[in-house]
């Protein structure tokens, strides 16, 4: 599978450059990224995001989806959850109203109801559908780095499992914990 190039571009500016659609899957129960573990913390002690406080909120990467789908960029992301959800998945859900703020679309798939959908082995963002971005981790959750390909055939498998997925997936607004 070639990569290229060895040191990636950033997703800013991968996604800057998207100009018809920018999808993300994940499929993980617990990310533990360092720009999230003292939001976490905080979660955990209790804080919650107030939808009607927009300016204790908004961060830069909302300024990006914004930016980006402000372009006539479609911007979507799937989650795939194992039920019950783990503690990391209810803190994601909390603040997924963001995102959906800023002009993403959201939707959650338990992950029994994708038994039979052929997924690539890592969480992507997928670019017009021809850029694929795999986001690594470690067992721990922690970053393992991305990877770019523009092979035209992981391309396509990343495509026909967003949408396999994203057909099957619950909106935000209406997906319910268990």
């Amino acid at each position: 599978m070639p990569s290229k190039p060895s040191t990636p571009p950033t997703f800013a500016d991968q996604l800057r450059q998207a100009q018809r659609s920018a999808v993300h899957l994940e499929m993980r129960d617990v990310y533990a990224v360092d720009k999230e573990k003292g939001p976490f913390a905080d979660w955990r002690a209790g804080a919650r995001l107030d939808p009607a406080d927009r300016a204790s909120w908004w961060r830069p990467w909302l300024d990006l989806v914004a930016e980006t789908v402000g372009r006539g960029v479609v911007m979507r992301r799937a989650r795939i959850v194992s039920e019950p959800v783990s503690e990391y998945i209810r803190y994601e859900h909390s603040g997924t109203f963001t995102n959906v703020v800023a002009g993403e679309q959201v939707r959650w798939l338990p992950r029994r109801q994708a038994s039979d959908i052929p997924l690539p082995g890592n969480d992507f963002w997928l670019f017009d559908g021809a850029i694929v971005r795999w986001n690594h981790f470690a067992g721990d959750g922690s970053s393992g780095g991305p990877e770019i390909t523009e092979d035209p055939q992981v391309a396509a498998l990343c495509a026909s499992a967003f949408e396999a997925v994203w057909e099957r997936a619950v909106p935000h607004e209406q997906y319910e914990l268990r």
